[in-house]
């Protein structure tokens, strides 16, 4: 049986798997309200799935269209967009958004106040650090090209993304790469190397010790 504090709001045709806790004043399966020229998709959307034993947190948001798997925390005041897959085992941290159209893969981590773009893929057990920046548009509104462009990171398996680290729209960052505190990565990064800088660049290759 699910746990549903009196203040939270979880909206009709929501699936809660057993052990589930809604607290105080979260949302879940909240329809997205979209700008007249937003870019995205408009279609309806399913109700949400939340997976047992997962916690979505003190007042945070979860979108309708968006699948949460089990194990799961959606720490406070964190939002998850519509159309987003959440794997097992995934943490969204305090006051992190992961924006529309995303998959996460089973094991990851995010820390407080990142910014995970829409249309982006993050693989198993990536982490990404407290306030990582990624972004998808490298037009930032200007011309329909952009619209066929549209796409955030990569992030492949066990990589991890250091502390105010910025990736550009589109960018691969491979399996177990290492993206140092304060990176702006312009261009693919290749697996199991450390990069860091403004640009980023190579630095040297993750310790064997290191790797999963």
């Amino acid at each position: 049986m699910a746990e549903i504090h009196p203040t939270a709001v979880v909206h009709e045709g929501t699936v809660l798997g057993e052990g589930v806790r809604v607290l105080e004043y979260a949302v879940v399966g909240k329809q997205p309200v979209l700008g007249r020229k937003s870019t995205a998709k408009r279609e309806p959307l399913q109700p949400v799935t939340v997976g047992d034993n997962t916690v979505i947190s003190t007042g945070a948001v979860v979108f309708a269209g968006s699948s949460i798997g089990a194990g799961c925390i959606v720490g406070d005041q964190a939002c998850v967009r519509e159309r987003v897959t959440l794997a097992d085992d995934v943490v969204v941290g305090r006051g992190s958004l992961v924006e529309n159209d995303t998959t996460i893969g089973s094991g990851t981590r995010i820390q407080a106040d990142a910014y995970i773009t829409a249309y982006s893929t993050l693989e198993e057990n990536v982490f990404i650090a407290p306030c990582v920046v990624t972004t998808n548009d490298n037009f930032m509104g200007r011309t329909e090209r952009r619209l066929e462009r549209m796409k955030g990171p990569t992030i492949r398996r066990g990589a991890r993304v250091g502390g105010g680290a910025v990736l550009c729209p589109g960018i691969e960052v491979g399996e177990e790469a290492f993206v140092g505190a304060g990176a702006v990565v312009v261009r693919d990064v290749p697996p199991r190397v450390v990069v860091v800088g403004n640009p980023a660049r190579v630095l040297r290759d993750v310790p064997s010790e290191e790797l999963l």
